[in-house]
């Protein structure tokens, strides 16, 4: 998170930065795995957005993230929370 003040950059910025990549390894693990893996994947990338939507709301109520950003970026997680909650629900 580039924008972060200093004091949260390397802390709170850098879970978050980790997290956007793990949810991105696991969807791409699942896409290339059989059904059955795909599911355990799934299920580790959507538990991993929800911690990433939480450390968000934290950010934003400590002031590291402004409310422009905040929206926009939680907009685009809950989509790609419904996509992997279809994708889920597809598999069984």
């Amino acid at each position: 998170m580039p924008d972060f003040p200093k004091d949260s950059k390397y802390t709170l910025g850098s879970k978050i930065d980790s997290l956007f990549l793990e949810v991105v390894e696991e969807i791409i693990n699942a896409s290339n795995s059989d059904k059955a893996e795909k599911q355990i994947f799934l299920r580790i990338a959507s538990t991993k957005l929800d911690l990433l939507k939480f450390f968000l709301q934290i950010s934003w109520e400590i002031k590291c993230l402004d409310n422009k950003k905040y929206i926009l970026l939680s907009e685009k997680l809950n989509e790609i929370g419904r996509m992997l909650g279809g994708w889920i629900k597809s598999l069984k």
